[in-house]
């Protein structure tokens, strides 16, 4: 088996420190191939909450003071999807390297003026999209590779009902789908549909709950998707995915979330809803998977995997106007 090659670790910075910005700082703090030098947050309180878990970690309120001192030569942007596109060009601009969750921006038109900026090959901007590195899915685009173009492929991602109330406006097609869009981008290796539809349901308040949409293309393959903010309180907390994918003599499915694993006593929990494990001593799972990926594409070691591009945050962007209008 050929040795893997080292790297000199790589200064990262994050910027937002909600729950992915936080999981990210965790995950970024225990792997060797990166160094965590900065966290940047709008609140001084996000601050002091996380250096609670990482004293030794800087942080700013400030982005252009953290840019200039914190020696970061790339950053993690997960701050609030309004924030996407100016945090990120102030960055490119600066010559840094970035990792930005997705969606770019809520506007396809804000999200195409970062172009200018994006190396031809997307180095300098990698879209999050921690779906590529979970292992069941691998896995899948393995057996698709392997097998042939799908006929059918089904996707299912219900999330909890109170996010209508919690969080205000919040379309499950951008919310959710998005995710289920992004892995069929890749196991169609990026083909562009020819037809599309979609049908959401209203609450009695007139806010979407359930997002249901078809993509078809030119061979014939049919990709159906549901998702929703349906399932109550007994669920797992973050719901439950599925996908299902059917080609001509066999089929696979994956249940990425939750993850196996349940726990009883009074009630039933789910404690491994992703496949993500922050400990400090050793990250596992698909975030810590995606960021020694973007490490690698840092030092030029690999390139910016399939459907993790700019042109690919775009096409899935593209679909989800489409599916809206």
């Amino acid at each position: 088996m050929p040795a893997q090659r080292s790297i000199q670790p790589v200064k990262i910075g994050v910027i937002g420190l909600g729950r992915f910005g936080r999981l990210h700082s965790l995950t970024l703090a225990g792997l060797a191939e990166a160094e965590l030098v900065g966290v940047v947050a709008r609140r001084q309180a996000s601050l002091d909450n996380l250096r609670r878990e990482l004293p030794d970690v800087r942080g700013w309120v400030d982005l252009d003071q953290a840019i200039a001192e914190s020696g970061a030569e790339a950053w993690v942007v997960a701050c609030s999807t309004a924030e996407h596109v100016g945090v990120t060009t102030k960055l490119m601009q600066a010559g840094k390297r970035v990792l930005l969750e997705k969606p770019i921006s809520e506007s396809l038109a804000e999200a195409e003026s970062l172009a200018p900026l994006v190396n031809a090959d997307s180095s300098n901007l990698m879209l999050g999209h921690i779906v590529l590195f979970n292992s069941e899915f691998k896995q899948l685009r393995e057996e698709v590779s392997k097998r042939g173009e799908p006929s059918f492929i089904d996707c299912v991602r219900h999330r909890p009902s109170s996010i209508v109330t919690d969080f205000p406006g919040e379309n499950p097609l951008q919310a959710a789908m998005v995710h289920d869009l992004y892995a069929v981008q890749v196991l169609m290796n990026r083909a562009e549909p020819e037809r599309f539809s979609s049908q959401f349901h209203r609450t009695e308040s007139g806010a979407v709950d359930l997002a249901l949409a078809q993509l078809q293309w030119n061979g014939g393959t049919l990709a159906f998707f549901a998702a929703s903010y349906l399932t109550p309180s007994g669920m797992p907390p973050r719901g439950f995915d599925r996908m299902e994918v059917f080609g001509r003599g066999w089929s696979a499915r994956i249940s990425p979330n939750p993850r196996p694993i349940e726990v009883w006593d009074e009630r039933a929990a789910w404690p491994m809803a992703l496949e993500i494990r922050a400990d400090v001593g050793g990250p596992s799972g698909m975030m810590a998977e995606e960021l020694r990926c973007f490490c690698r594409v840092v030092r030029e070691l690999e390139t910016v995997p399939v459907g993790a591009t700019y042109a690919d945050a775009l096409q899935v962007q593209r679909w989800m106007d489409r599916l809206q209008e």
